[in-house]
């Protein structure tokens, strides 16, 4: 190491003199760092409720598109259907003995009554369970998010604790040895962490107005 202290006070101290090498080597342990973070129970269970929500709300809009679809089809045979039976049973009661053929006639019914059915389960999907699925979906995601958030916090903490700990020996000898944390793998982590917590509240408040909206609609 080739400096002399009495022009430079301040050193700095890195693993490789290459920024780019140093730079690999803490994104390396923050990835390995976030993994850990996401195996976590705490976290890993948030995530699951999280895809849980996710999946839901997407087998509700499946079951929106699903249910316009029949009810599409049903209302084109109901129209087809009820064209003929009219004709049918204008035939039919002008026929000498004067007999109604009612046969279509109950088919019509049961189309109308499968209509009104499929109506009813869309109006609820697009009233209720979607608005109320959204919500439930974004909060859990937000949920997850602070729970990662959290998990990094711990992490960062317990690495800054166990280098601090290694760098006792340095401090009694010299009394006094800053140290700037911002630029490791611990700053990284709790930069990381930042912008999840951000993230999290971010999505919590947009779930507050859905809520609001849902409540307003409701009323």
């Amino acid at each position: 190491m080739d400096f002399q202290l009495s022009q430079t006070s301040t050193l700095e101290a890195v693993s490789n003199a290459d920024e780019s090498v140093v730079a690999q080597d803490i994104q390396a342990r923050v990835d390995e760092a976030t993994a850990q973070a996401r195996a976590s129970a705490e976290v890993a269970e948030a995530i699951a409720s999280q895809n849980s929500a996710a999946e839901r709300l997407i087998r509700l809009r499946f079951a929106e598109r699903s249910l316009n679809q029949q009810a599409k089809q049903i209302r084109e045979r109901n129209d087809v259907l009820s064209q003929t039976a009219l004709d049918d049973l204008v035939e039919s009661a002008s026929s000498p003995d004067g007999k109604i053929e009612w046969k279509k006639l109950n088919e019509i019914a049961t189309l109308d009554s499968q209509l009104r059915l499929a109506g009813r389960a869309l109006e609820r999907l697009s009233e209720h369970l979607i608005p109320v699925g959204e919500i439930v979906s974004v909060r859990e995601e937000s949920h997850a998010l602070l729970a990662e958030s959290r998990a990094m916090e711990r992490i960062a903490q317990q690495r800054a604790e166990k280098l601090l700990g290694q760098m006792r020996d340095a401090v009694s000898e010299e009394m006094v040895l800053p140290v700037d944390l911002s630029k490791g793998v611990s700053g990284a982590l709790l930069a990381r962490a930042n912008s999840l917590k951000a993230r999290a509240v971010q999505l919590s408040e947009n779930a507050d107005r859905m809520e609001q909206m849902y409540q307003k609609r409701a009323k």
